[in-house]
C-alpha cells in the first residue's frame, strides 16, 4: 500500500472547533477501512505554530513538527483554541518573503498534502501554494464568519455563545446602576458576530462595519428607551463600525503581515459620546479575546468532525485546491481561487434595520 505523509496546521487566530477539525482529520487519516479503499496508507504531522511553522532556516523538524496519531488527539475535541499552536505569519508578505523556504521545508518533510485550518488570509496562502505546486485541502475557520464560499465557519457559534454569557452578566450590573452598556465586538469589516449575538441577547442598538451609524441618532434611540421606561440599555458595537465621516478606531499603528491594522475603542468612544450627548452614565466592555476562548459548543464540535471528515474525503479523491464548505446544509467543497479577498459581509437591506439601528423585524418577505 503506498504510503502519503499529511500535514496540517492552524492559521491566523485560535477559535473553538480547531482541536476538534484536527481529531478528525487523523481520525479519518488512520482509519483502516478507508485506507484500504483508496489504497494508500496514511500519516499526519501537525505543523505547529502555522504557516510560521514551515518558515525556519535552518529547518527544525523536531521543533516544528508534532507527529499526530488517534491516541495523541483521542480527547483534542473537547478542548478550546488550537493545541497546534497559531501564528499570523504571510511567508508572502512583501516585506518578508520566506515562500521559497517554506516550499523547501515542504519538500525537506516530504508532505503529500497540507491541510490548513483558517480565514482568509489563511486560505491566501493556502491558494497561493497550490498555485505552486502544492496540493492543498482548506478548512474554514473565523469567529467573524466573513469568509465567501460556506455558510458557517468554526468557531463562531461558541463565540455568539460567549457574547450573550456575557451580556447576560453585565445586564446585573447595568440594571443595578441604571447605566447604559456598549459592549464592543469582534469584527473587522463584517459585522455577523455583533448583528446576531447582539440579537440573541436582546440588544437595544446594535452597529456593524456595514452601515456607518449616528452618534446624534444613537442617543435619540437611548433617550427614546428612556422616556419608555428602560432603566437601561444594552449597545452592542463591532470594532470595525464607523460613525459617519469617521475611520475606523485604532489601538495602535502597528500592522501585522497581512497589511490589517489593530482595532479597538470604538465601544470607548460610543460611551463618552452616549454620556455626553444624553447625560445618561454610560460604560463600555470590550469583550476582545473572551470570544475565542473557552471549550467549543456542541454545533461546533459537530461542525469541526464534520469538516475534518470532508477534508480526508478531498484527500483520497485526490482534489486539492479546495476548501470544504457548509453551504444550503450540504457538505460540499469550493475552489480555494474563490474563497479569499472577498469578504462575506453582512447584506443590509435584508438584514438589517437602519432606522433602529437593530437587527431586522420581518423575515418572511
Amino acid at each position: 500500500m503506498k504510503k502519503r505523509r499529511i500535514g496540517i496546521l492552524s492559521g491566523g487566530g485560535d477559535c473553538a472547533g480547531i482541536n476538534s477539525a484536527i481529531k478528525w482529520v487523523v481520525y479519518s487519516a488512520l482509519d483502516e477501512r478507508r485506507c484500504r479503499e483508496s489504497g494508500y496508507q496514511y500519516e499526519v504531522i501537525g505543523i505547529r505554530e502555522g504557516w510560521k511553522g514551515l518558515t525556519g532556516s535552518p529547518f527544525d523538524a523536531s521543533q516544528s513538527t508534532w507527529p499526530l496519531d488517534m491516541a495523541t488527539v483521542r480527547t483534542w475535541d473537547r478542548q478550546g483554541g488550537t493545541l497546534l499552536g497559531t501564528s499570523r505569519t504571510n511567508p508572502y508578505s512583501p516585506k518578508d518573503d520566506q515562500s521559497q523556504t517554506v516550499l523547501a521545508n515542504i519538500e525537506k518533510l516530504g508532505l503529500d498534502v497540507i491541510v490548513a485550518i483558517g480565514g482568509d488570509d489563511t486560505q491566501s496562502v493556502s491558494y497561493r501554494l497550490s498555485q505552486e505546486g502544492i496540493n492543498v485541502v482548506g478548512i474554514p475557520k473565523t469567529i467573524d464568519a466573513d469568509l465567501k464560499g460556506t455558510d458557517y465557519t468554526l468557531g463562531y457559534e461558541t463565540a455568539l455563545n460567549v457574547i450573550v454569557e456575557d451580556i447576560d452578566k453585565l445586564r446585573t450590573t447595568a440594571g443595578s446602576h441604571r447605566r447604559i452598556f456598549v459592549v464592543e465586538t469582534m469584527g473587522r469589516h463584517a459585522g455577523w458576530l455583533a448583528l446576531e449575538g447582539g440579537e440573541a441577547a436582546g440588544a437595544y442598538i446594535i452597529l456593524i462595519p456595514e452601515y456607518d451609524f449616528s452618534v446624534e441618532r444613537v442617543n435619540e434611540l437611548i433617550l427614546e428607551g428612556k422616556k419608555a421606561g428602560d432603566r437601561y440599555e444594552i449597545v452592542v458595537v463591532a470594532e470595525g463600525a464607523k460613525a459617519q465621516g469617521m475611520t475606523e478606531v485604532t489601538k495602535d499603528e502597528r500592522i501585522d503581515s497581512f497589511g490589517h491594522k489593530t482595532l479597538g475603542g470604538i465601544g470607548a468612544y460610543l460611551a463618552a459620546e452616549i454620556q455626553q450627548g444624553t447625560g445618561l452614565e454610560a460604560r463600555s466592555q470590550v469583550l476582545s479575546y473572551l470570544q475565542r476562548g473557552g471549550a467549543p459548543s456542541a454545533y461546533d464540535r459537530r461542525m469541526g468532525r464534520y469538516f475534518g471528515i470532508a477534508a480526508m474525503d478531498l484527500i483520497m479523491r485526490r482534489r486539492f485546491g479546495r476548501m470544504v464548505s457548509f453551504t444550503n446544509c450540504r457538505f460540499v467543497s469550493v475552489p480555494l481561487k474563490d474563497v479569499f479577498g472577498q469578504l462575506k459581509l453582512v447584506d443590509v437591506a435584508s438584514r438589517y434595520d437602519t432606522e433602529k439601528y437593530n437587527g431586522r423585524h420581518r423575515v418572511i418577505t
